[in-house]
This record gives C-alpha cells, structure tokens and sequence, in this order.
C-alpha cells in the first residue's frame, strides 16, 4: 500500500505548483492589460494614435524576440501557418490597437477599459454566427443581447449624442473588441492544434503584425513626437508588459484553463482601468457607467454558459 500511494505526493505537489503558476500569471496579465488604458491614455500625450499602435507592437515583438532566441526555439515551417498568423497579426493586432489608440483621444481610460470587456460577448457572437465552431444556446442568445442592453446603459442615449467624437470613439472600441472576437473564434477555428508553444504563438502573432506597421512606417508614424519620462516610460510598459510578456502569460492560461475560463481575465481589466482612470488621471464615472458595466458582465456570464439554471434530477 505504502509503495503505491507514495509516488502520489510529488504529483499532487508538482500539479498544485502548476496550477498556482497559471493562476499567478492569470492575474498578472490581468493586472497588466487593465493598466494599459492608463499607459495609452499617458503615452497619447506625446504620440499620435498610430505612433502609439506602432511603438507597442515593435517593442512587444523585440520583448518576445529576446525570449525566443533565450529559449532557441525553431520557427514553424508551415506556409499554410504563416498565413494564418498574418490575418490574426491584422485582426488582434494592427486594427484593435489602431482604433483604441485613436479612440483614447475623446473618451476616458476607465471608459476604454470597460468597453474592453465586450471580447466574451463578441467572441460568443463569431464563434456561433461566423466561424459556427459552437451552437448558440438559448442562455448564450439570451447574454448577447443583456450585453447589447449593457453597452447602451453605458452610452446613455438619453443623455445626448456626441457624434463628433465621444459616441464615434465609443464604436470604435467596440469594433476593436469585434476584431478580437473574430480573432478569438479564429484561433478556435483555423490554429488551435498547430502544436507551438505560448511562447512562439505569442511571438508571430506580434512580430508579424510589428512588420506590418514598420511597412507602414511612411504612411502612419512620420510625425513630430513629444517625449517625455511619463510618455517613454509609459510607452515601454505598454509594448513590453501588455503587448509582450503579458501576451505569453494569457497564452499560458488558455492552453491550461481552455479558452472559456482564461477569458475571464475580462472581469480583471475594467477594475483595474477604472481605478487607475480615477486615481491617477482624475477621471470620473457617470452612474450609468458602471451599471451598464454590471449588465455587460451579466451579458458575459449568460453567453459563456455560466449562468444556467439546474434542472432537479429525475429519480
């Protein structure tokens, strides 16, 4: 009994230590990707919407770059491969971080960073309407339209539209969370059993969507630029924190917890924006704010199945 039950304790111990690593960088990428609001917000005072899309994917890729030369890692052979990675490097990268950077410029932090948490809901969306990798259920119809109802407590019809620049800005985050539901569903669809590692996936995706916008150099960032300690030390952050290691931490998560579990890093990032928002940069939060908030999470329990009512057992 002894000899058979003995080999079980490092296990155990081995499987525990693994789960408090996914879970440590679970909420560190958490922790990381809600400050980017405040990074963004911070380094557009300095750089135009495109210069920052830009800095942050070229020093991501130089960040994951170090580690993947750190680790000798081979690059995949696949052509096949390389073209799926270029329509995620377009649709997870270049046009999200294109659309918020710009979008920053009329519309809080905070704001930003809530509207960020309509990726479960815009997911759900693809994957069920686009792609068809999943059947909609009844509960999951029912949280994409709670989350529809949430982003128009949060807009606030009533209060006026702002079609010059608020209620623009705020669409466009929303495409840029639509890009990375479609990205989402993608990677389900089309790479999800390519057998490379965190490290590599994370790696292309970035390094191929910073090759993109070093291309488009001429045409995006050859502008005049102000720099300062808060707009460089805010720009390194964001491109080697949230658009580098961050990336490989989230990664980390998926392929331990599945997708569905490692999505909600989404609940982390808006408490995080928001508090810095109103800490640091003195923003301040409409009533309808955070209750359009509470209806999107909702929305984000229904549509990942999460919320659903047992049904009594029959005898």
């Amino acid at each position: 009994m002894n000899t058979a039950i003995a080999p079980a304790a490092p296990v155990a111990r081995d499987r525990i230590g693994s789960n408090l690593s996914v879970a440590i960088q679970f909420t560190l990428a958490g922790l990381v990707w809600g400050s980017s609001f405040l990074f963004m917000k911070v380094a557009l005072t300095g750089l135009a919407p495109a210069q920052v899309a830009w800095s942050r994917l070229v020093l991501g890729a130089l960040a994951l770059g170090v580690f993947v030369l750190a680790r000798r890692e081979a690059l995949p052979r696949s052509i096949r491969l390389y073209g799926h990675m270029t329509v995620l490097a377009v649709s997870f990268c270049v046009i999200p971080f294109l659309l918020f950077s710009w979008a920053q410029q009329y519309v809080t932090s905070g704001l930003a960073s809530i509207y960020n948490a309509t990726t479960p809901i815009m997911t759900a969306v693809m994957a069920g309407l686009l792609f068809r990798v999943e059947k909609l259920t009844l509960t999951q119809i029912s949280g994409i339209l709670a989350g529809i109802l949430g982003v128009v407590v949060i807009i606030a019809p009533w209060q006026g539209l702002d079609l010059a620049q608020s209620i623009v800005a705020q669409f466009a985050i929303l495409g840029a969370t639509a890009c990375y539901g479609f990205s989402l569903a993608y990677m389900r669809r089309f790479v999800s059993n390519t057998g490379m590692s965190a490290l590599m996936f994370s790696f292309l995706n970035i390094g191929i969507a910073a090759a993109i916008m070093v291309l488009a150099t001429p045409v995006l960032v050859l502008s005049p630029v102000r720099l300062d300690v808060w707009v460089v030390g805010s720009i390194v952050l964001l491109g080697c924190l949230g658009t580098g290691v961050a990336y490989i931490w989230n990664q980390n998560a998926v392929r331990a917890w599945g997708p569905t579990r490692a999505s909600t890093v989404t609940y982390i990032t808006p408490l995080v924006g928001v508090a810095l928002g109103v800490l640091i940069l003195g923003e301040r939060l409409s009533w309808n704010e955070p209750v359009g908030a509470l209806v999107v999470f909702l929305g984000i329990l229904l549509a990942q199945n999460r919320l659903r009512l047992r049904r009594r057992a029959r005898t």
